[in-house]
């Protein structure tokens, strides 16, 4: 259906429905800015309930042991992504749908400016015709009306006797003039008569229906421009819906997550002291004042469960509290420092060993101390291994580096690994000391020195001086070297206490050295190969030996796993280096 047919005598009325699709197009604008608004809002709200409810830096590790904390954890991430779709909601609102509405009305505006323009000049045309035909009908009817006078006048002049024929001619002849002027006025109102109609119908029937047209299909494209706009809404808010779902879905699996089974067991591995339960009570016979003992055989201290005032046996608990005592239960209803001690396990408050902790916290202390070392040995090693590919990369094609520049990184991280080493292997001692097991005194060497003494014993104060790319390692310090990481060669200056039962024992094992330094001749080690040295290495400590790049050397002793080889200079010095940092050949592999 046209507008044009329909609507021809609804210029007026369509001029002012097109104006308002205009102002609904205004109006779906401001909608769109305060959804997106309200959307963006939303997010952000979101995100600051999770921020505010977000664990701090410090709980982060508490979080994680519980499994209703770490699944909460998972729920506010799952809701921070969730507010993260609104903000991609309200961005393709913005980025699509605003923009494309804005350029619609832009649009709209200048199509009906457009078309009101040519509608009023249409209806302008058709009005001057009106008023041209309007006017010669007004013309014809003054001609009209002063023919019949002028015949009228004739008409009574000629029946008038007392006229003169010259005067009855004169009004005939006026008679005829304004006839033929009425005439003239007939005509030119029949043409123009003739040609406004013949406007009109072209104004009604062609050019009033065109400018109809084009309204309806400024219209019609406006509509189904909504239509489009409201679709292209629910696409964008449909394209995260699976997201949403899916973040819906995260927090019902961290729903499932939670379990109390698992949250109980945590409780126990994180608050377990590892004492004894504590013996019974004795009792305290006030008629013969003595005590029965029946503490606990394995050194658990007693228990005062008695808080009854007025009693003896109350009064010596309350001075032994001040002493300090309090026995075991003092463990649960001491002070929060206590407590504070137990949950911060590597807080600054522990000591080094966390001999501070109760023994089942200590044990697991360590055991996460050691792996600490154990990832950081692994990345250090790692990192070595790239640098020494890429100097071989550098020494192969020394347009892309200078190998030497990387000698000095290589050096320091060979340090860092043994002073990570060393590190570990004392954690290691504290953790085969906590345990009461003898500690393994690994893979020794097979020599015996000035050089390679190792002696413990319990009564001494040992002075322990490291190698080269380990740190000194301090006094009474435990140490355990097993298969993977074994002993590194080292001196060690015996300083004996006054004591006759340690100098007695220091008798004994000086003998045993000088029988065992019988067994070897005066020439020490026998050479087993040569060895070729690759980097620099700057002697720092007792019992190594400097070296330069590319010196040749005498092998006499292989790496026991340590990382370190006895070798022997050509002026007879004698020393360990590391082994990373030479190239060895053995005399028996010529053999095979």
């Amino acid at each position: 259906m046209s507008w044009g047919t329909e609507l021809w005598d609804q210029y007026d009325t369509i001029a002012t429905h097109t104006q308002k699709g205009i102002d609904f197009c205004e109006r779906f604008t401001h909608f769109l800015k305060d959804r997106c608004s309200i959307e963006l809002k939303y997010a952000s709200e979101l995100k600051k309930l999770v921020k505010s409810y977000q664990p701090k830096k410090k709980e982060e590790e508490e979080y994680q042991q519980y499994s209703w904390a770490a699944r909460f954890w998972d729920v506010l991430k799952e809701l921070h992504d969730l507010a993260g779709q609104h903000e991609v909601i309200a961005e393709n609102t913005q980025g699509q749908v605003l923009k494309d509405v804005q350029s619609l009305i832009s649009e709209m505006k200048q199509q009906r400016r457009k078309d009101l323009q040519d509608g009023a000049k249409v209806q302008d045309q058709l009005k001057e015709s009106l008023a041209k035909l309007d006017k010669s009908r007004r013309n014809y009817e003054k001609a009209f009306k002063m023919a019949e006078k002028a015949t009228d006048d004739y008409r009574k002049a000629d029946a008038d006797i007392n006229l003169s024929r010259a005067e009855v001619e004169k009004t005939r002849n006026m008679m005829m003039i304004k006839n033929n002027q009425c005439d003239e006025s007939k005509n030119e109102y029949a043409a123009q008569l003739q040609q406004t109609n013949q406007h009109q119908r072209d104004h009604y029937t062609q050019q009033m229906p065109s400018v109809f047209q084009q309204m309806q299909s400024m219209e019609e494209n406006r509509i189904n421009k909504i239509k489009s706009m409201v679709k292209q809404i629910a696409d964008i808010e449909r394209s995260v819906v699976p997201i949403i779902n899916t973040c819906i879905d995260g927090m019902v699996k961290a729903s499932d997550g939670i379990s109390a089974e698992e949250d109980s067991k945590a409780v126990i591995d994180k608050y377990k002291s590892g004492f004894p339960i504590p013996a019974d009570i004795p009792f305290e016979d006030l008629s013969n004042s003595s005590v029965i003992d029946t503490s606990n055989a394995n050194g658990t201290p007693k228990n005062s469960l008695d808080n009854r005032k007025g009693t003896v046996s109350d009064k010596k608990k309350n001075r032994k509290d001040k002493k300090g005592g309090g026995g075991l239960f003092g463990i649960f209803t001491s002070s929060k420092a206590t407590i504070n001690k137990i949950i911060g396990l590597l807080g600054e408050e522990s000591k080094e060993d966390f001999s501070d902790l109760p023994p089942n916290q200590q044990r697991k202390a360590l055991n996460r101390k050691i792996d600490e070392f154990k990832k950081e040995i692994a990345r250090e090693t790692a990192e070595r291994e790239g640098m020494l590919k890429m100097k071989d990369v550098y020494v192969n094609n020394p347009a892309l580096g200078d190998p030497n520049a990387l000698e000095k990184k290589i050096e320091e991280n060979a340090q860092k690994i043994d002073s990570l080493q060393a590190e570990m292997r004392k954690y290691q001692g504290y953790l085969a000391n906590m345990d009461a097991k003898p500690s393994p005194v690994g893979q020794r060497r097979n020599s015996l020195s000035d050089d390679s003494i190792s002696q413990s014993s319990t009564n001494m104060e040992m002075s322990q001086t490291s190698l080269p790319g380990q740190p000194p390692v301090a006094a009474n310090e435990p140490e355990v070297y097993t298969d993977e990481w074994p002993e590194p060669p080292r001196t060690v200056e015996i300083r004996k206490k006054p004591d006759k039962k340690a100098i007695d024992d220091e008798e004994d094992h000086v003998g045993e050295f000088e029988h065992a330094e019988g067994d070897f001749d005066e020439e020490g080690f026998p050479v087993i190969g040569t060895c070729r040295a690759l980097y620099i290495y700057e002697a720092g400590n007792e019992g190594s030996v400097a070296m330069t790049e590319g010196e040749e050397m005498f092998v006499l002793e292989q790496d026991q796993g340590d990382g370190w080889t006895r070798v022997r200079k050509h002026d007879n010095s004698e020393g360990f280096v590391p082994t990373s940092y030479i190239q060895c050949h053995f005399y028996d592999q010529d053999e095979v």
